[in-house]
């Protein structure tokens, strides 16, 4: 008897012991996995901070007024911070990366002084314009290495809990792409002499509060929603569809429809009142690339022409992976109207629709009352920095700092290398806006 209660004894005891090493081991798996999601946010996130700093300074270059120069460089400074406090949260305590953190704070220290003094009283000077387009430069070459690490690190699923490992351990024969990666930017930052170091489309609403004043019709149920979500996902079995209904509050009554199907996810946003959807996304595996970025925008024409949307003018494409995204613009009487502004996403290997964005259309179209320009088309050129090589100009309407809709002349010009769109207030002459254009995609391949 006493023979069975001991072999109990223990048994539960080799139980608990086996319990107790399993919640050991799934804590440190769960600490674990926090310390690689953290790691992993902070590198794409000082990935992307580094892509908007090259292209504010870009645009800070590319402006000719001191008004809108000083919040630029505020701008500036704040995305310094911002990638200053990412590297801080990598793993990065055994592998010094103190000049990439240098270069980051002379940015800040240069553009914070720069932007609390009056520049109208006090403009940049000749060698402080040079000081910025060598920072230009310098982030240009530290952006292109980071997405090059970005790159490698997504292509082959590294983790960087193997980076730390590999620091603590000192694994010199290891080769980890991401500490090699890392080490070539601090490199990079390192080779700059000190004599270089000083001592959501644009113009588009953002005001997500507005009405929306472009949807009529009457109101349609849940049975012709999901008809309307099934032509858009283009699927045909209904069992695969789920509906609900907005709740109170919501800005407008709205239908959100999911497809969770065995080769392709589908969800959208449709309005009760008239049936539109405001919003379309699909996923699927997309193969190589079979048509090209300009039989896209037809693909991507014929959809905005089906789905009912009114004089919409092409404004411009991108190519993400085998993806092309396409933004439309109404126009009224030859003016471009930004805040009805749509955008199409066009899989390039069948030519098939993988998304529409038609939020701003629907809370901001109308028809407008445009004012006749104060300001002519060669007074407003005189107000863009004349190192501006202007190739195209339009009138468009755009929404201003403070939300408020504004017409302007638009000049799309070449700074250099690269190109920006510029916006000059057709009313008074002010200069409104500047924005650098995205070039393509560097594609890096794996040797």
């Amino acid at each position: 008897m006493i023979r069975w209660i001991l072999i109990g004894i223990l048994t539960l005891g080799i139980a608990g012991t086996a319990f107790w090493g399993y919640q050991e081991h799934q804590e440190k798996n769960a600490i674990l996995t926090q310390a690689e999601n953290t790691y992993q946010r902070s590198f794409h996130e000082l990935s992307y901070y580094m892509d908007l700093l090259h292209d504010e300074i870009g645009t800070a270059l590319a402006m000719n007024s001191d008004q809108r120069l000083s919040p630029q460089m505020v701008e500036i400074w704040r995305l310094t911070s911002e990638a200053s406090s990412n590297v801080g949260q990598l793993p990065l305590g055994l592998l010094p990366f103190n000049k990439t953190e240098e270069f980051l704070s002379n940015i800040g220290d240069f553009t914070y002084r720069t932007a609390v003094r009056n520049l109208d009283d006090e403009p940049l000077t000749e060698e402080e314009t040079k000081t910025l387009q060598q920072y230009y430069k310098q982030s240009s070459e530290i952006e292109q290495e980071l997405r090059e690490v970005q790159h490698l690190a997504l292509e082959n699923n590294l983790r960087w809990m193997d980076v730390q490992l590999a620091l603590v351990n000192n694994e010199e024969q290891l080769d980890n792409t991401i500490i090699d990666g890392l080490k070539t930017v601090e490199d990079k930052v390192g080779g700059y002499s000190e004599a270089n170091i000083d001592s959501s489309v644009i113009g588009i609403s953002n005001q997500q509060n507005e009405p929306y004043k472009s949807i009529t019709g009457k109101k349609v149920s849940e049975q012709e929603a999901l008809n309307i979500a099934k032509d858009l996902f283009e699927v045909k079995d209904s069992d695969k569809l789920t509906i609900a209904e907005s709740g109170k509050g919501a800005d407008i009554p709205i239908y959100s429809v999911s497809y969770n199907g065995d080769d392709k996810h589908a969800y959208t946003d449709i309005s009760q009142q008239g049936g539109k959807p405001l919003s379309l996304l699909i996923n699927r595996q997309i193969n190589e690339n079979k048509i090209s970025l300009n039989e896209g925008l037809k693909k991507a024409e014929e959809y905005v022409n089906r789905l009912g949307f009114d004089d919409m003018i092409f404004f411009r494409s991108s190519e993400y992976g085998n993806t092309g995204a396409y933004s439309f613009l109404s126009s009224q009487d030859g003016v471009r109207i930004y805040p009805d502004a749509i955008e199409v996403k066009v899989a390039l290997d069948n030519g098939d629709i993988m998304g529409i964005t038609a939020d701003n259309y629907y809370r901001n179209h109308k028809e407008r009352d445009i004012p006749e320009p104060k300001v002519t088309k060669e007074e407003a050129k005189e107000m863009v920095n004349p190192n501006v090589d202007i190739q195209e100009e339009y009138l468009a309407v755009i929404d201003n700092d403070l939300g408020e809709e504004v017409l302007t002349y638009e000049f799309l010009g070449t700074y250099g290398d690269d190109t920006y769109r510029i916006f000059i207030n057709a009313l008074n002459g002010m200069e409104e806006k500047v924005e650098k254009l995205g070039g393509t995609e560097i594609n890096y391949a794996i040797n």
